[in-house]
């Protein structure tokens, strides 16, 4: 299910602050965008990644659909956070259709939770090679209850659930769609969203480390809010590089620089793990998604941190669209944002 070719999908990021809405068409390898639309969410709907009002998701949804213009029924969308566990694990060489029945019982033995409570996937990473007797298996585990309740908001704004993806491949399938990857580089993709940070880490051309640290723009946002008491609204306008009284940009921007030298020594800890547990060179390049990627003087902080060259993903670089029906203006300010959005979008249902 989570890589779940033939119709278009709709790619939809419930995320924890906003609902990113994007359908592309496809025509000899290039992209088009169809529809693109941005919902704010009210921050009672989702927290730590569990759907906690799904009126309030699903009323989004249909807006963003309902002004857009949407007419296609198939939607994609994707998780993360603590309910998803992603192995990269070996298993004795076997035939597809042997792996397929015992992939359960291999699972058990990587899987923190019980094996009845999560939905399984996997993807062969590579056949054995003469001599060895095993193979590289992806395997991916995400708690029933996180896809159902996803899946469930899909339903109610009467669309199907044709593909749940992981939000690290998402943003994987954004990036490859519109960068020339680099084989000899180890490149970290870090989606900044509200709640939660996906670092997934790209070498040789393909992928080989995850993670996901519970740090985002709410820890921006609630500093702000502190430091100047105000409002969660407040906050976001001045976090976005707004002004308002009682709040200087200079003052702002201390307390933003200071949160961003954290989220820099949460991320360190990462690399430093997959140091220490990766074959792999250092990270060669940082390419940032998400939201609160866009906060201002974040993406300099991090490039002085790590010495490495930094920059904005945009995940509409390759991707046509008439002028006509578009602010490109408005879409170069959001791009950044729609990075898991477009990277759903690039799916076709049953693939």
């Amino acid at each position: 299910m989570f890589w779940s070719r033939s119709k278009g999908v709709v790619g939809v990021d419930i995320g924890s602050s906003a609902v990113k809405l994007v359908e592309l068409s496809e025509r000899k390898g290039q992209f088009h965008l169809l529809r693109v639309g941005v919902e704010p969410l009210s921050p009672e709907a989702i927290v730590d990644g569990s759907i906690l009002d799904s009126s309030l998701v699903v009323d989004a949804i249909n807006r963003l659909a309902d002004e857009a213009g949407v007419k296609n029924q198939n939607f994609a969308t994707s998780v993360s956070g603590h309910s998803v566990i992603i192995k990269k694990i070996e298993v004795p060489a076997m035939p597809e259709e042997e792996l397929a029945e015992s992939i359960q019982w291999e699972a058990e033995q990587y899987i923190p939770f019980d094996i009845n409570d999560v939905r399984l996937d996997y993807m062969v990473l590579s056949t054995p090679e003469p001599g060895r007797d095993s193979m590289e298996v992806l395997l991916v585990a995400v708690k029933r209850d996180k896809v159902n309740d996803y899946v469930s908001v899909i339903s109610q704004c009467g669309k199907t659930a044709a593909t749940v993806d992981l939000d690290v491949f998402a943003v994987q399938n954004a990036y490859e769609a519109n960068y020339d990857v680099d084989d000899t580089k180890v490149v970290a993709l870090i989606n900044m969203g509200a709640g939660v940070t996906n670092i997934n880490i790209i070498a040789r051309g393909a992928t080989v480390f995850w993670r996901d640290i519970s740090f985002g723009g709410n820890q921006f946002s609630e500093a702000l809010q502190r430091e100047f008491n105000l409002s969660f609204e407040q906050a976001e306008h001045v976090k976005r590089g707004g002004q308002i009284e009682g709040c200087s940009p200079a003052e702002a921007r201390s307390v933003l620089d200071a949160v961003s030298t954290e989220m820099a020594a949460e991320i360190q800890k990462t690399f430093d793990f997959f140091a220490a547990t990766a074959a792999q060179e250092a990270v060669d390049e940082l390419v940032l998604t998400g939201g609160c990627a866009l906060t201002p003087n974040l993406p300099q902080i991090l490039q002085e941190r790590f010495g490495v060259p930094t920059e904005l993903m945009n995940p509409l670089s390759k991707v046509s669209f008439k002028e006509s029906d578009f602010d490109s203006q408005w879409l170069q300010s959001i791009a950044p944002m729609l990075a898991v959005a477009l990277g759903l979008a690039v799916r076709k249902v049953g693939d």
